[in-house]
């Protein structure tokens, strides 16, 4: 068996020569591992195995097996090998840490370790590996160096927002075309980054059809990735419908690219918002995917998962919710958004002054991020009515007390609260602000220097406000200011003026002295045309020609006021001169004297206990109505007036129609004519 193992070994390695050629590795591995039963430390063979391993897919037990023969297989033998397999493992820190401990750098492991840098996005150092490998190499991969050089400066662009210098590469691929559009989006050029895309898409269809198997899926398939960019710059730029159009195309192709699909759904999920909250959950299913994490940037994944829990929010899951921020301001003490959700959740519990006291304590703990924190407890406190405690808050503020939108902002909340004094000191602490910053900018200058259009812009709102609630006199400094700047502003000389009127009337005449004089204020302008203009609230009528007479009863007459007619007043239709009418018409029926009530039952009166339709005997004589004591009923239609002009006049408003029931009998003859049959 030893004199045959030279021979068998020598058919064995033609065997693995001859399957390494035709690309065929696993067939080769069993060759190779047959002649590790006749040598098991034989370094090539070893070596061959980790090789056919990586082709097959297997880092796993490759990098398993450099492990166990670390004395046979040296560092310098396998190093690219190993740092591959850890790279392939996601094994990013392992594989960088045997780069640098080979001792021979080749070209190989410089590509590895330019792909390293990459994924540990150390892009500075990155972009230094790969031009240094473009200058230091010919070969066949060296438009591959480029595109990737091209995605270190998108990167940067993207992430560090970095202004990506000129590499001067000629955008033929659509690779080198994809990754300038992202290098503009990271600049915020989204027009000139739709264009660059739309080339890309063009690009990418030229080459792919040129291949015969290439199907319209495929090509549709490598396009989903430059289709997702141009969504997303639809949704930056708010078409938010067309962008959420592609993006649902995008997904019903099912892409492989996991890392697609996730960043698809997180947008998906950012145009949802607090609506359509099912449709979220089911799309960050596809964040959850395996793999993910290492195929996205680490502000890729923070983003998501700050979605995450914002949509936790909305979906009432106040528990997953505060896991997720907790989780992810321990990943990151410094950043806004975990305290700011949790600061959501707690007013969505009505628990306002826990969330305040959970945004003073950060604000404590990291001074640095302090002003966007005390700008939302302020909106929270105005929230809750204290408008007062909001503009404490927002006057802590140091670095933001001087600024203009500050200033404005702190006056209408102190002119809302009726504190004007406070407005005017916010005034003053902001025009000392940056009367003291053009102290220490022009330290040592003796001429005189014109103040900021800000500085003046403020001294002149704070000049108006007091002229708006009668300060007349704590306006005068700042007016006197503006004038000393401009001179020549009629407007100021004119407030100040007004003001000095009421303090110092000498001063006010001294100063009134400046004004300009009537004839340079005059204005050409046509009275009787501006008058009579469309739009004019007053126009003048034309006067008529006046007679002599008329003439002088306008002269004579003009104070004289015409006596208005008086309009005889409407009678009723039944009125009758000859009766006189009831001195108690204008009196409410309830209390006029011979006001009886209304008679209630009175059908029930009516009904007798005898046969059908008698009625009780003297029943007309127990009628009080019919005595001689009560007042007259009014008369009967068709009736004449009344007999005497007594007390027992029926009044003319009771008085009905003469011929009302002469209409009515008319209407009921000729129903009568009418109706069809007899009697």
């Amino acid at each position: 068996a030893a004199a045959a193992g030279p021979g068998a070994a020598a058919g064995l390695w033609s065997e693995v020569n001859r399957c390494g050629q035709n690309g065929d590795f696993a067939r080769a591995l069993k060759s190779i591992n047959k002649i590790l039963q006749i040598s098991k430390d034989d370094v090539t063979a070893l070596h061959c195995k980790v090789v056919c391993l990586i082709q097959n897919g297997n880092f796993k037990e490759a990098l398993g097996i450099i492990n166990t023969h670390t004395k046979v297989l040296t560092s310098d033998i396998i190093a690219f090998e190993k740092a591959y397999c850890e790279y392939r493992l996601n094994r990013i820190e392992s594989a960088l840490k045997t780069i640098q401990s080979a001792s021979q750098q080749t070209d190989k492991l410089k590509e590895l370790y330019g792909q390293v840098l990459y994924r540990l996005e150390r892009y500075d150092d990155c972009l230094a590996a790969y031009r240094d490998l473009i200058r230091n190499s010919q070969d066949e991969y060296e438009e591959e160096r480029k595109t990737n050089l091209s995605a270190v400066v998108a990167a940067q662009s993207t992430w560090e927002k970095v202004v990506p210098e000129d590499l001067g590469l000629r955008e033929a691929t659509y690779e080198l075309c994809y990754n300038s559009a992202c290098a503009l989006i990271g600049q915020g050029k989204l027009n000139e980054a739709m264009k660059k895309l739309q080339k890309a898409e063009e690009l990418c269809r030229q080459s792919l059809s040129e291949d015969s198997d290439v199907t319209e899926e495929d090509i549709e398939a490598e396009l989903a990735i430059i289709h997702g960019q141009m969504a997303y710059i639809m949704q930056l730029q708010g078409r938010t419908e067309d962008a959420l159009q592609l993006y649902n195309q995008i997904i019903k192709l099912k892409p492989t690219d996991v890392g697609l699909l996730a960043v698809i759904a997180n947008n998906i999920i950012t145009i949802n918002k607090d609506q359509n909250v099912f449709d979220s959950k089911k799309k960050v299913k596809l964040t959850n995917a395996e793999g993910v994490e290492h195929k996205l940037s680490k502000k890729q994944l923070q983003a998501i998962e700050f979605n995450k829990a914002l949509l936790a929010m909305y979906t009432n899951q106040a528990d997953q919710c505060r896991k997720l921020s907790a989780s992810l301001q321990s990943q990151s003490p410094e950043h806004l958004l975990p305290v700011l959700i949790q600061a959501a959740q707690l007013c969505r519990e009505k628990q306002h002054a826990k969330a305040v006291g959970l945004l003073q304590d950060f604000a404590d703990q990291h001074p640095a991020n302090a002003a966007e924190i005390k700008l939302t407890m302020a909106q929270l406190k105005i929230a809750q009515g204290s408008v007062t405690k909001a503009c404490m808050i927002l006057r802590s503020i140091e670095e933001l007390q001087h600024k203009p939108g500050m200033v404005s902002a702190l006056v209408t909340m102190y002119s809302h609260e009726e504190d004007i004094d406070s407005a005017i000191e916010v005034f003053t602490q902001a025009i000392q602000w940056y009367q003291q910053f053009q102290a220490r900018t022009n330290y040592g200058c003796c001429v005189f220097q014109p103040k900021s259009p800000v500085h003046l812009s403020l001294i002149r709102e704070a000049a108006n406000f007091k002229l708006k609630h009668g300060r007349k006199k704590e306006a005068i400094s700042d007016l006197e200011e503006l004038w000393k700047q401009n001179p020549k502003d009629v407007h100021t000389l004119a407030q100040l003026i007004s003001a000095y009127s009421l303090v110092d009337p000498e001063k006010a005449k001294v100063l009134s002295k400046h004004l300009p004089s009537s004839d340079t204020l005059s204005l050409k302008v046509d009275v009787d045309a501006l008058e009579n203009s469309h739009g004019a609230t007053y126009v003048r009528k034309k006067a008529g020609k006046l007679t002599g007479d008329n003439q002088q009863k306008e002269q004579g007459q003009g104070e004289v006021k015409k006596k208005k007619k008086k309009k005889k007043g409407k009678l009723p239709k039944n009125y009758d001169p000859k009766v006189t009418p009831d001195p108690e018409r204008w009196l409410p029926m309830r209390e006029r004297s011979y006001y009886r009530g209304r008679k209630k039952g009175k059908k029930k009166e009516q009904v007798g206990k005898g046969t059908q339709g008698s009625t009780t005997a003297g029943s007309s004589e127990l009628d009080a109505s019919r005595t001689a004591s009560s007042p007259p009923t009014s008369p009967r239609p068709g009736s004449a007036a009344a007999v005497s002009a007594t007390s027992n006049v029926i009044p003319p408003r009771h008085q009905k129609p003469a011929g009302a029931a002469a209409t009515k009998k008319k209407q009921q003859q000729k129903k009568k004519k009418g109706a069809k049959g007899g009697w």
